[in-house]
């Protein structure tokens, strides 16, 4: 039962809060719901008990199917009263109920009834509760009804029947667009919601017709939309036709750009910023266009509205990431923003001052971020923090005084997040920003001093064994990282112990002390730290005394891993412990993670490796195991790549057929993935004839049928082809299906004894340069790069000629090369005019490439490109120019 309210003092701190549904139970509210069945109704009494049983609904009560009948039945009873409270009430229950379809014949006449009456919010509720309990066979018999609402004059009815319509075309389209000619009505209508949902529901019905919803927005932009919701959705529409339109117009001048200009003008402020807002994201927008809607948007800034200058401040936060020199107007402005009370404008106010200020601004800002960091939340400070980074970057020669803000702000209170983005903050300065090096490390050692974090300390740790040993004086960052051994928990202590063991190797004079510390760490309580530092110790070698270290010691301490972890994890649990060690070269290479069982083109089931093998393999040990096992196979050696599967049949087909390209080092093998879509066919001895006129350095040596290809049941036929050892040889193949086509009886099962020879057409399968390159991440690429040396390093420069963006070509070089993108940099920043990106992979012989590509848009559409690749190889190097080249 409901706790009685219990009446509150006057003084608010003993105030206690009583929720009038605590402790109710669904057995006492459905005792309660017997009130429904009374002769003489109490419509305040029944209207409690419904609110209850809302309540335990939307709890996540479940009612078993028996006492959900039972409450529905009752309800129906309460049409009787007249109460219009108490019908609202029954309106909603109904709904939740979601009765089934044998229950809703039960209700559809009193619904009905109320849909047709006088009583325009009978008629309103009873529309929504029919559209939501109701199938289509039902809607067809009150569709004339549904139609009359929609024009209704009353605005809450046609409402209520425009909303329903806009559910309603999800499950049941048909109907809903014969409705056009009346929603098309009621976009004139002059009530504003009427507006609003008509024209809402009326872009859905056309959204797939692009000529429709073109001319649907130049209809309405002449002026016709009065309700200033329904003007807000125009502008969104009309943003969508000019982004449509830009890529097939060669002029300069956009559509409906003079709309969204005059819509600055509107007298609601909600379609002043919805306009302003769609100007500024237009593709390609230029500073004339730009100018009027930041006007408006300076002028939202000194609103008296919260929301208002929170909206004007967002949007000119990101206007300022690709256009910061069109928001410098409003700086002033932003600057009284700063002490905010609301400090989610006051974050913005600062970050976007931050992006657009000048050099000499820079000081002043910073004094007034001190004051304000200490009022904001964690996630706040996370976004000022980038900020500043990018500032930093922007103006480099102020780094001193940034890095020494970002360290204050290091010492003080905060969650995990916010130290990990003031630390990768730091870490990116002291990379891109030479001269910050030597005191972003001491900013960095002074930190773990305090570090309650063990993710940051031991990522700063690791941080300066790479970039310490090469500062000027690296014996003075020894004490930090030696006093972590004697203050911290094991997996910090582990971390220290590796990186004093890469300051012994690459600062010579250093080694006797790096000796003597790691002699002290043998005797640590825990075995990792113990064992590292054995490790160490007996690598470095010698007794401590200053000599050169091996380069091979250094490749070891320094190198990147040249095998996925995710594989080296699953070679190792597979690994069986035995008199043979553990072989990494054996860890397969290929970064990809789906699951490598063929999928049937069409079909809804996954298409596996069929028979012999038991079931479908999910890595490239699978292939190689599967490969290796046929005896045509054995000889190719070790398998060197695997393709995704590569669709030769389109969708709906009756035989669906897919390929996968396994690479070897003078070898290619096609494996074809066949299924069989027709249930009164057998096929027998499937081959794939494929000819290698177009590619021209292949020869066929080998092919294995497939017996039987029974319906719905994958399997697999394979040609095998030898090609120059070492080279990467491309050319297209033309493939045809051939078998015997026996025809099966539905009724037993059993296939005919005579067959037909049948062909089928395949699509034609390229072999590209992509297909010899292994995507192969590196943890950090500047450190990789400077390793593999100058030795084989090519470099040289191609014009790309005309592209879409910067974006279309970076993705064009990345596919056309096959290689892994590095540290984020495939993504292209909007309205950018220049771009570098890191790519790393390993060519075919286990060959590690890394390349570094810088494009820039030379004119207005031309891209160039600066390329430059390092790799153990300089044939590979070549190779890769030669790609490019001829790509």
């Amino acid at each position: 039962m409901a706790q009685p309210l219990v009446k509150k003092d006057d003084d608010r701190d003993d105030e206690v809060d009583y929720s009038p549904f605590l402790g109710i139970e669904k057995g006492a509210v459905l005792q309660e719901a017997r009130v429904f069945n009374d002769p003489q109704l109490d419509p305040r009494r029944c209207s409690q008990v419904i609110t209850k049983l809302l309540y335990l609904l939307n709890q996540g009560e479940t009612f078993t199917k028996v006492e959900a009948t039972e409450v529905f039945f009752a309800v129906t009873k309460l049409f009787q009263s007249r109460d219009m409270g108490l019908r609202r009430m029954v309106y909603v229950i109904i709904k939740e109920l979601s009765p089934s379809a044998d229950e809703v014949i039960i209700v559809t006449s009193s619904l009905m009834k109320d849909m047709t009456s006088k009583t325009d919010m009978y008629r309103a509720n009873a529309i929504r509760v029919l559209f939501r309990i109701t199938d289509g066979t039902l809607l067809t018999q009150i569709e004339r009804y549904l139609k009359q609402a929609i024009v209704d004059k009353n605005p809450v009815v046609a409402s209520a029947a425009l909303v329903s319509g806009i559910h309603l075309l999800q499950t049941n389209p048909e109907i809903v667009k014969r409705w056009s000619n009346e929603v098309q009505e009621a976009v004139q209508s002059r009530a504003a919601l009427v507006q609003f949902h008509a024209l809402a529901l009326l872009h859905q019905i056309r959204q797939n017709d692009r000529l429709a919803v073109n001319k649907l927005v130049s209809s309405l932009t002449r002026g016709s939309v009065r309700s200033p919701l329904a003007q807000c959705l125009l502008i969104r529409y009309t943003s969508q036709v000019i982004r449509e339109s830009t890529n097939d117009t060669q002029t300069g001048d956009r559509p409906f750009y003079d709309f969204l200009e005059g819509c600055l003008r509107h007298k609601a402020e909600m379609v002043i910023f919805e306009a302003a807002r769609a100007i500024t994201e237009l593709n390609g927008v230029t500073s004339r266009e730009l100018t009027p809607a930041i006007t408006v948007l300076q002028l939202f800034l000194s609103s008296s509205k919260p929301v208002l200058r929170f909206a004007a401040v967002r949007t000119l936060n990101k206007v300022a990431m690709s256009h910061p020199m069109a928001v410098t107007n409003c700086n002033i402005d932003m600057e009284s923003l700063i002490s905010d009370q609301n400090r989610s404008i006051a974050t913005l106010a600062i970050t976007t001052l931050l992006k657009t200020g000048n050099e000499s601004s820079v000081d002043r800002l910073m004094k007034q971020i001190t004051n304000f960091m200490s009022d904001i939340a964690d996630e706040f400070k996370i976004v000022v923090v980038d900020a500043i980074r990018s500032l930093c970057l922007k103006f480099p020669l102020k780094h001193r005084s940034l890095m020494n803000f970002l360290s204050n702000i290091l010492r003080e209170e905060g969650g995990f997040e916010y130290k990990k983005a003031i630390v990768d903050s730091i870490v990116i300065l002291i990379r891109d920003i030479p001269e910050a090096k030597e005191s972003g490390l001491l900013h960095l050692c002074e930190f773990i001093e305090d570090c309650e974090f063990t993710y940051l300390s031991t990522q700063i740790l690791h941080f300066l064994g790479i970039e310490g040993p090469k500062t000027s004086d690296p014996s003075k960052y020894i004490r930090y990282i030696y006093n972590r051994v004697h203050l911290e928990n094991a997996t910090v202590r582990a971390g220290a112990v590796s990186t004093l063991a890469k300051f012994g190797a690459m600062v010579d004079g250093l080694k006797p002390r790096i000796f003597v510390l790691l002699r002290r760490c043998l005797f640590d309580n825990d075995d990792e730290v113990r064992d590292r530092a054995t490790l160490y110790l007996n690598t470095l070698g010698g007794d401590g005394a200053v000599v050169e270290t091996d380069e091979g010691v250094k490749e070891f301490l320094f190198g990147s891993l040249d095998v996925p972890l995710v594989n080296l994890e699953n070679s190792l649990k597979n690994y069986d412990p035995s008199e043979k060690a553990f072989d990494i070269n054996s860890v397969p290479k290929d970064v990809k993670t789906q699951p490598l069982a063929e999928k049937k083109a069409t079909s809804k089931k996954p298409t596996g490796l069929g028979a012999p093998p038991p079931g479908p393999p999910s890595t490239v040990d699978a292939y190689e195991k599967l490969l290796s096992s046929i005896p045509e196979f054995a000889s190719f050696g070790k398998l060197f790549k695997s393709s995704a599967p590569v669709e030769l049949t389109e969708a709906e087909t009756e035989y669906a057929v897919n390929v996968v390209k396994h690479i070897f080092d003078g070898h290619v093998v096609f494996q074809y993935n066949c299924t069989n879509t027709i249930p009164e066919q057998l096929l027998e001895n499937v081959t794939v004839i494929v000819d290698a006129s177009e590619a021209e350095e292949f020869a066929e040596v080998a092919s294995k049928p497939l017996r039987q290809l029974p319906y719905d049941s994958p399997g697999q036929t394979f040609v095998a082809f030898e090609k120059p050892e070492g080279v990467s040889a491309v050319g297209k193949f033309s493939n045809m299906l051939r078998f015997i086509v026996k025809e099966v009886d539905p009724s037993t099962g059993e296939a005919e004894d005579d067959g037909v020879e049948d062909e089928y057409q395949l699509e034609d399968l390229e072999l590209v340069a992509a297909d010899y390159m292994l995507k192969v991440g590196v943890s950090n690429f500047r450190n990789a790069w400077e390793s593999m040396g100058v030795d084989f390093e090519r470099v040289d420069e191609y014009g790309l000629g005309p592209r879409d963006s910067l974006a279309e070509a970076v993705n064009a070089v990345i596919n056309l090369l096959g290689m892994q993108p590095c540290e984020g940099t495939e993504v292209v920043p909007p309205n950018s005019r220049s771009h570098t990106c890191l790519l790393s992979g390993v060519y075919l012989g286990n060959v590690k490439v890394l390349v570094r590509l810088q494009f820039g848009l030379d004119g207005p559409k031309d891209v160039a490109m600066k390329l430059a690749v390092r790799s153990e190889d300089e044939t590979v190097s070549d190779t890769i120019h030669e790609i490019v080249a001829s790509g």
